[in-house]
């Protein structure tokens, strides 16, 4: 059997890759999309900020309705406070005032490169802003309009970085929930090792165990669970397997012992009479003990093919409603001769005329032969045979009793075992294969029905079984 323990190791690696793939997904997936979120947020902050500039203080740029002096220390005191900078730029690139200059911010420069139409397009971009930054900023701009015509843009800036730096905060955050989640399911996966894994490993060695004819293997799980149930019917199973090996072993040895026997006896005695040990005139003697063999031969092979037709089809049953007094009647019938032989009369005692029940009648033919074949064989000479029938509940009970020497106490459980015989029995039961009262137990099963056995040691034995009224034939009085 291949052993293949790698099943945990696999689930731990799976683990392992799982934990990995999250933080790859983090770092290649979740940082960009944090970072065009944060851009995106500042930006709309920024923009806010810039409209509402160029709605109110840059405007006086473009009218004299307040000096440039003090529009200037307005805006120098909003970039201060914002942590912004911010320009005041025309249309064609000259910034008038850049909030981030020394003084007031009164020097004035042009942006080379930039294009009116491209602030259509986007309210932000970022980068060096037409390389006039040596760091990469975030750039917003809003209009500035005067009689409504656009004579400039309020142009903000912020430091990329910043930014960047709220993206790392999250993402530690992040790893670090990661982190502690894997650190919980660490211990999780740790309880799991000891109720699960390491149960199912010692199931798995049991079963290596059994399937190695090994039966006797303990299954150490003690839990109340799945797992605990499992291991209780394997070591049922292993119970059966085990008492299902010794039947086996017993059932080839009492086949080769019943077999073994008759040929025996059959050859030593053919034999004998072909090299002249025994002579001429006692042939037909010893060729009826031939014939007596190969009959008891015949009896058990067709006890064993019954027996094997039984387990294998799981006893097709073709119910019917008969009277089973008739049954008893004809089958007592058929044993007039041996009976005569042995001086044992049949004492019938049945209930009413008729009596019906609903059975297959071939198979409790077949129950009721073996029964009094039995009790006939049994019995002591000049005895009496008691067959008897009853009725309670709409169950009827049938019975065979006879006056023989018994069965011991101690025996009465394993009389339906297969091949088993009593050592009382053993002097008296010479042709005997002792799968009789198999059959008849595996037949009364079949029904559904039950059969009982009482006896008593050199008094006698009765053997009762039911079968259900029929339903549908109302029984004479």
């Amino acid at each position: 059997m291949k052993k293949n323990r790698k099943l945990y190791y696999k689930f731990i690696l799976a683990y392992v890759c799982f934990a990995a793939l999250c933080v790859t997904v983090v770092l290649t997936i979740t940082s960009p999309i944090t970072y065009n979120f944060l851009v995106k947020q500042k930006a709309t902050d920024m923009y806010r900020s810039a409209n509402e500039i160029s709605n109110t203080y840059a405007a006086y740029f473009y009218d004299d309705s307040l000096s440039t002096e003090d529009v200037k220390k307005q805006l120098k005191a909003a970039g201060d406070f914002s942590s912004l900078t911010i320009w005041i730029m025309n249309t064609d690139g000259e910034v008038i005032y850049n909030s981030g200059a020394s003084g007031h911010g009164s020097s004035s420069f042009s942006v080379n490169g930039f294009l009116e139409d491209v602030t259509s397009k986007n309210f932000y971009r970022e980068g060096d802003f037409y390389g006039h930054f040596s760091e990469e900023m975030l750039s917003v701009l809003s209009p500035i309009t005067y009689n409504y015509n656009v004579k400039g843009y309020v142009v903000v800036h912020a430091p990329l970085q910043r930014i960047r730096e709220q993206r790392n905060d999250l993402n530690l955050i992040i790893l670090a929930t990661i982190a502690v989640v894997f650190v919980l399911s660490t211990f999780i996966l740790i309880v799991f090792t000891d109720i699960v894994y390491f149960p199912l490993r010692k199931i798995t060695k049991a079963t290596e165990a059994y399937a190695e004819g090994d039966f006797t293997y303990p299954i150490d799980v003690d839990s109340n669970d799945e797992m605990g149930y499992l291991a209780d019917s394997l070591t049922y199973m292993a119970d059966k397997l085990s008492h299902f090996e010794d039947d086996q072993k017993k059932f080839i040895a009492n086949v080769s012992h019943d077999f073994r026997s008759p040929l025996t006896s059959m050859k030593g005695y053919l034999e004998a009479m072909a090299d002249g040990t025994i002579p001429p005139e006692q042939h037909e003697k010893y060729l009826k003990i031939v014939k007596n063999e190969t009959e008891r031969l015949t009896k058990l092979t067709n006890n064993l093919l019954t027996l094997n037709n039984l387990n294998i089809t799981g006893m097709n049953l073709d119910i019917t409603d008969f009277d089973i007094n008739r049954t008893i009647k004809n089958t007592a019938a058929t044993f007039e001769g041996t009976c005569k032989n042995k001086h044992i009369s049949f004492n019938l005692v049945l209930n009413g005329e008729t009596l019906f029940v609903s059975a297959d009648k071939g198979k409790i033919e077949q129950v009721l032969y073996n029964l009094i074949d039995n009790a006939i064989k049994f019995s002591k000479p000049d005895s009496v045979i008691k067959l008897e029938t009853s009725e309670k509940n709409e169950t009827i009970f049938v019975s065979v009793k006879d006056s023989g020497i018994g069965i011991p106490k101690d025996n009465l459980k394993q009389i339906f075992d297969r091949f088993y015989k009593t050592d009382l029995s053993r002097g008296k039961d010479k042709k005997g294969t002792g799968l009789g009262l198999s059959i008849v137990k595996e037949i009364i099963n079949a029904h559904h029905e039950n059969i009982n056995v009482i006896s008593t040691v050199d008094v006698g034995t009765e053997f009762i079984f039911t079968l259900p009224r029929s339903k549908n034939i109302a029984d004479d009085d």
